[in-house]
């Protein structure tokens, strides 16, 4: 599909410095995981950086046919609707009832912020990750749910022991990688089994752990 041509008029500029300017609240947005570190919880846009630099690092275990260069950019900017939104914890079930309404609203605020041409690329790129069915956009996504699971690990259990998370749970969240990035599946149940056995992470869900959708 051809995307419309840049148009020329005199506040081009403009609107792309409005939308420069406007991402930069990405860096308010906290999200639960920690830190490797354990100091602090990390914000959106240095989770959006570490993801980018993942898919450069882990390009080989990308499955034939995923687009890197497309990848790195829905990694950057998949997140960027968190500006309005927020962000949502992934075992929070009540967050959940209303995320995709959010994010839609979002995304058709912040990238309407841009020039037609580029307003309608970020926002396909968006939609594709959303939408998770190309190669590409499940290697994207495989890679967001890695990341937070070796923070988990470095933190010794971090927010999976914050807020009573279980292996099930876990699995759930990370079942999109065996797709995603099949060559990274039996590595990332290694680290599972090996934080169960450090106590990192519980077998079973505790009462007080909140479901995962």
């Amino acid at each position: 599909m051809l995307l419309p041509q840049p148009d020329h008029q005199p506040n081009r500029l403009s609107q792309q410095i409005q939308f420069i300017l406007e991402i930069d609240r990405l860096k308010q947005i906290l999200r639960q995981t920690l830190l490797t570190d354990g100091s602090r919880r990390e914000n959106s846009a240095e989770h959006s950086w570490h993801l980018a630099i993942m898919a450069m690092v882990l390009a080989e275990y990308a499955p034939t046919g995923t687009d890197i260069p497309q990848a790195l950019k829905m990694l950057l900017l998949h997140d960027l609707v968190e500006i309005d939104a927020g962000d949502t914890f992934c075992y929070d079930l009540a967050a959940h009832l209303n995320k995709a309404d959010r994010e839609q609203q979002a995304a058709e605020r912040i990238f309407g912020l841009l020039p037609p041409n580029l307003s309608h690329e970020f926002r396909q790129l968006w939609d594709e990750f959303e939408a998770r069915k190309s190669k590409t956009a499940q290697f994207a996504a495989a890679l967001d749910r890695l990341q937070p699971m070796l923070h988990n690990q470095q933190t010794q259990g971090g927010t999976w022991k914050q807020h009573g998370i279980s292996r099930d749970q876990v699995m759930q969240r990370v079942a999109p990688i065996q797709t995603g990035a099949p060559d990274l599946w039996p590595y990332v149940q290694q680290v599972i089994e090996d934080c169960i056995a450090a106590g990192y992470l519980a077998l079973d869900q505790p009462d007080k752990a909140e479901e995962i959708i």
